[in-house]
């Protein structure tokens, strides 16, 4: 008796990597269109959308994240942080809600927890470059609060006020740019 292919063993399971295969089109399909739907000024309609696919696929991390990023953009950080959070609970293994999540602390001045944040992300993805980036922008928005603090307490001392004045232009700079 001569053996079967592999990929003849168990066609049940070849079927269903079929199938998986066959939906994955039809599942980017969605992805673009609520997306796209966004880009055109619909948001409202790209929510719902969104809403009727997770609706169907509930524990889909990919539309919860467009989700998430859609409230956010739509005014609505607190709804936009609960997804993400619960993203990060569901899907421990992913770095990209975490870097949202700190996007949207540090955006409320919760530098602490963003860099918290930031720092679960890299530790799933230690090359995640936007997080690493991200990071700094925080890192450097602490350090500004501390040259502050200092020169209000020591507002004699000459070391501060370059350092403040530096560090204020670059974070202008990098929020002019969209940061």
């Amino acid at each position: 008796m001569t053996a079967r292919p592999a990929h003849f063993r168990h066609p049940l399971a070849l079927l269903l990597a079929l199938l998986a295969l066959l939906a994955l089109p039809a599942w980017a399909d969605d992805y673009a269109e609520v997306q796209r739907l966004h880009a055109a000024g619909q948001t409202g309609e790209a929510l719902a959308q969104a809403d009727r696919y997770i609706g169907e696929h509930p524990r889909d991390p990919q539309m919860r994240f467009i989700k998430a990023n859609l409230l956010s953009a739509s005014g609505q950080p607190q709804a936009a942080e609960q997804m993400l959070e619960q993203l990060t609970r569901d899907y421990p293994e992913l770095a990209e809600p975490w870097n949202n999540l700190a996007v949207l602390r540090a955006a409320r001045g919760e530098l602490a927890a963003a860099r918290a944040a930031l720092e679960n992300a890299l530790r799933i993805q230690p090359d995640y470059a936007t997080a690493l980036e991200n990071l700094g922008d925080v890192q450097a928005r602490e350090a500004l609060r501390s040259y502050q603090r200092a020169r209000t307490l020591d507002a004699g001392n000459p070391r501060l006020a370059p350092k403040i004045e530096a560090l204020g232009s670059l974070l202008k700079a990098r929020a002019g740019a969209g940061g």
